[in-house]
């Protein structure tokens, strides 16, 4: 199947001010491209791309005073197939798993396992260990947290997820991977496009999404805590330890988003 994606997304900025944005998609979804994504900025500005520690484009742009607008779309093949299922997966001890996942184990800027460890242990140690723990945990957040997108705050961490109840799709992911990582599996937080499609259609604004990988059996795998349902769709964008690794934005001085809309919709071959 092929998904045209794509945004339109402003900032405002009183003074020149250093922007890095993390809007490409993931590499390993590079080969799926149909069309070439071109980022546009009006007014035209200089962009430096890289790749950061975690393998994800970045974006550098100096944003000139005033209103700066940033486009791109672009089409992709995807293969129609929801998440991976497997629920024989098993979880690692710790001295066996590869030493680039274990920073995927400790705590970070939104996710404080220490803060979290005995709640998660009385919650989950009786489960096996494995596929079933990890369904176990995204259940309870699921369960656990109500969404909203007037509950979005930038600052809510985890543990202020688990005790307030409500967020946004960010919260249910920061709770679930920072449970597991409580339970030594090892979990990575992901960002990017997920439409509604195999899904009945909602009325709010396409946003980007948030969702999360746990390391089991010695791969990888999708889970969402948020809808709690294997999706079908989705294209990455970015991961790392949490939401401070894969910000969409991050503004070195002040930029106040004066704009902001996201596309993702199966597109007809």
């Amino acid at each position: 199947m092929l998904i045209r994606a794509g945004y339109d997304i402003a900032f405002n900025a009183p003074n020149p001010t250093p922007l890095l944005l993390m809007l490409s998609i993931h590499p390993e979804r590079e080969p799926d491209l149909q069309t070439q994504p071109q980022m546009m900025f009006d007014p035209p500005i200089p962009a430096h791309h890289y790749r950061d520690a975690f393998g994800n484009v970045c974006t550098r742009v100096l944003a000139p005073p005033g209103l700066l607008r940033i486009t791109d779309q672009f089409t992709i093949a995807d293969s129609g197939e929801p998440d991976l299922h497997a629920p024989d997966a098993q979880q690692l001890p710790v001295e066996e798993l590869p030493d680039e996942v274990l920073v995927y184990l400790l705590g970070s800027r939104y996710c404080e396992t220490d803060r979290l460890s005995d709640t998660a242990w009385s919650l989950f140690g009786h489960i096996t260990p494995g596929w079933a723990r990890v369904q176990a945990i995204v259940e309870y957040v699921h369960d656990r947290i109500s969404f909203g997108y007037e509950h979005a705050r930038a600052t809510r961490t985890a543990y202020e997820g688990f005790i307030e109840r409500r967020g946004v799709c960010r919260d249910f992911a920061h709770l679930a991977v920072t449970l597991c990582r409580c339970m030594n599996i090892p979990a990575r937080y992901c960002t990017g496009y997920l439409g509604d499609i195999g899904v009945p259609p909602v009325e709010d604004p396409m946003d980007f999404s948030a969702w999360f990988d746990v390391y089991l059996g010695g791969k990888w795998y999708t889970f969402d805590a948020r809808h709690n349902r294997r999706r079908i769709g989705r294209i990455l964008m970015a991961r790392g330890r949490d939401a401070t690794d894969v910000a969409i934005s991050t503004a070195f001085g002040s930029a106040w988003l004066a704009g902001f809309e996201v596309i993702t919709y199966q597109q007809e071959s």
